[in-house]
């Protein structure tokens, strides 16, 4: 029989994973074998179980009951829209992926707490591709969550929202809009000129963009758009815009900044 570690051990091995450190700097500062670190980071992070046999696995909201952040919750359901994915692993255990841009480290940290509010007891990590930050938690239950899952990408089939959660959404959609601008849009300062006592002026302003192909995702952001009252127009057949001033400084308000 192997050797036990302390849930102490585990939780500071696995931290140390999600910062950064090296299988064999982690194994050697905890005084495990790599093998034994590789196996942790598999079992507790790609896999989302839970370590013991006395520990319960997360209960899930729809098919439980367990209770559900509902701003964590709006605002994890955009990102998911905007740049993520769910696959399906061994043993029935889906991972939620939500990509992002590398320079966002704040958000890409406040990701890692999102997925935890969602889903208590959770360990997300993330890893590094070109570019970006992929943020994963897994779970058997992130299709309950997230019934537009489906075979394909986004953009070419349906998407409907469950009334369960245009309920969420309507009860928090600074948040919902958070997660979609936050993931796919972008704040861009552009300019126009205009002709003012016989000259040509130019003047610089901030503009929102959420830009995506799928026309329902397109239709979700702008009916939340619509209930906070933040003016709206569409750019192009795959970007919202947030032109007017005041519509900006409102959005500003609502959804903060991306950094």
């Amino acid at each position: 029989m192997g050797h036990i570690r302390s849930a102490e051990t585990v939780a500071s091995a696995l931290r140390d994973s999600d910062s950064g450190l090296s299988d064999a700097d982690n194994a050697a500062k905890h005084g495990v074998a790599v093998k034994t670190i590789r196996r942790w980071r598999r079992e507790y992070q790609r896999r989302g179980r839970t370590r013991g046999q006395s520990h319960l696995m997360a209960r899930c909201p729809r098919c439980d009951g367990a209770a559900l952040d509902p701003a964590a919750y709006a605002e994890l359901l955009g990102w998911y829209l905007g740049d993520g994915h769910i696959s399906l692993g061994r043993r029935g255990v889906y991972a939620l992926h939500i990509f992002n841009d590398r320079r966002y480290v704040e958000l890409n940290a406040h990701l890692l707490d999102l997925m935890r509010a969602v889903k208590p007891g959770s360990r997300p990590h993330t890893r590094e591709v070109p570019g970006a930050i992929v943020t994963t938690v897994g779970w058997k239950h992130w299709p309950c969550l997230f019934p537009q899952h489906g075979p394909g990408r986004k953009h070419e089939r349906r998407l409907v929202l469950e009334s369960w959660q245009q309920d969420l959404v309507h009860d928090e959609p600074a948040a919902f809009l958070r997660g979609l601008f936050h993931s796919d849009g972008c704040r861009v300062n552009n300019w126009a000129t205009r002709p003012v006592a016989g000259e040509v002026k130019r003047y610089d302003y901030p503009r929102w963009q959420f830009v995506n192909c799928s026309e329902d995702i397109l239709g979700f952001c702008t009916d939340a758009l619509d209930a906070v009252g933040v003016p709206w127009r569409r750019s192009n057949h795959k970007t919202v815009s947030v032109s007017r001033r005041e519509a900006v400084a409102l959005l500003d308000d609502l959804i903060g900044l991306k950094c």
